[in-house]
């Protein structure tokens, strides 16, 4: 506590800790959950899922924890783990990540079945720009059914993940309120 007159002190090393592990934990975490997503179970991969539902829950009601550079970051995990061309991963992960930015104040307020369909159009934007690039690189246009599978797991996912990512959110939310 501050006297009177005095500046406060500044806060301890644990104090600092203690921040800056809560400030990592959702780009943490969503390295793990990409990792993990990454293992061969046959099904189309999990990873674009994962790391778009990650940037588009934290950039929405964290941003502080979702920065940029950690947008970019995991935009490149997710090239090199699905062994896309190095560049749409962190191209989509980039501008979801912006777009929300800019739509945080009244989409944050919102109820869940309307975040979900706003993210439904940003998971249909994000899977289309992909396929778009992937054309434009390859020279060639793509099959179909893996983007329309990775939309639909995208879609199906988020609900599973936002409970959890909100699960997080509110006990960093109580941690910050005790500190």
């Amino acid at each position: 506590m501050a006297r009177k007159g005095r500046p406060a002190s500044a806060p301890g090393l644990l104090a600092r800790l203690d921040a800056m592990a809560r400030a990592a934990v959702p780009t943490a975490t969503t390295v793990l959950a990409m990792i993990l997503a990454a293992a061969p179970v046959g099904l189309p991969s999990l990873v674009p899922a994962v790391s778009l539902a990650a940037v588009f829950f934290w950039s929405l009601f964290r941003p502080a924890a979702m920065p940029a550079p950690a947008a970019f970051g995991l935009g490149l995990l997710q090239d090199l783990l699905g062994f896309a061309p190095l560049g749409i991963g962190v191209l989509t992960l980039l501008l979801v990540h912006a777009a929300l930015l800019r739509l945080r104040r009244v989409l944050a307020k919102q109820s869940f079945l309307l975040v979900w369909l706003s993210y439904c159009g940003f998971a249909s934007l994000a899977v289309g720009l992909g396929f778009v690039l992937q054309a434009l690189l390859s020279w060639q246009v793509p099959p179909t059914t893996p983007a329309i599978a990775q939309l639909g797991l995208s879609i199906g996912i988020y609900p599973g993940l936002a409970w959890l990512m909100s699960w997080a959110h509110r006990a960093m939310e109580r941690a910050e309120a005790l500190a």
